[in-house]
């Protein structure tokens, strides 16, 4: 079997980039992964992949950026498709699974490797996280508000829901003895037990 990596379409440079920068990050760290480590992954020279990428902080940056704005877009499209907070904490937390069983990588790295973020964007990246946050608070608040939910603590019950989807990224594989539907749809009923919903 061959071992050259497949270099990707001159239009799907960037993306291929960006992929093989996510599973070295994820493999060897941050720290120990190289601009040149990534031209090898992607079969292109020090002065060819600068064109497409200024720095090995670039990247991290991005890999960390896409996987927030989609949990951020996922949350909202999950809380707008009902107007029960029963069903929209249900929803925003299988759109919670589901990413974390399906961007095990972008889980992992988005967790690990947040301190390797520069001051300016590790504060961007924190200040989106906790928009992120909010969005479950909103929801058990709102939920305690309307006598739907009962906890003693609205962030540790926050803060448990988040766990949930990060555990799922240590350990969900595809091809296992569930299916991302059904961990995502056993995860939603648990954390509804832990609400004491209705």
């Amino acid at each position: 079997m061959s071992t050259l990596t497949r270099v990707p379409p001159r239009g799907d440079r960037r993306a291929g980039i960006v992929a093989a920068a996510l599973e070295l990050f994820a493999d060897k760290g941050y720290l120990a992964t190289t601009m040149d480590d990534i031209g090898r992954a992607v079969a292109m020279r020090g002065p060819s992949l600068y064109k497409h990428v200024a720095s090995k902080q670039d990247l991290l940056v991005e890999i960390m950026e896409r996987s927030i704005a989609t949990v951020l877009r996922d949350h909202r499209i999950a809380v707008e498709s009902t107007d029960d907070v029963r069903e929209q904490l249900r929803r925003a937390v299988e759109a919670h699974v589901r990413f974390h069983a399906r961007h095990r990588l972008e889980a992992f790295v988005g967790t690990r490797e947040l301190r390797h973020l520069d001051e300016a964007n590790r504060a961007v990246m924190l200040s989106l996280r906790k928009d992120y946050e909010s969005g479950f608070r909103e929801l058990v608040e709102r939920g305690v508000a309307q006598g739907r939910f009962r906890v003693g603590s609205v962030k540790l019950a926050v803060y448990s829901i988040l766990d949930m989807g990060v555990g799922v990224a240590v350990w969900f594989r595809e091809g296992g003895e569930f299916s991302v539907d059904e961990v995502a749809y056993h995860y939603g009923d648990q954390a509804l037990r832990l609400l004491g919903a209705d």
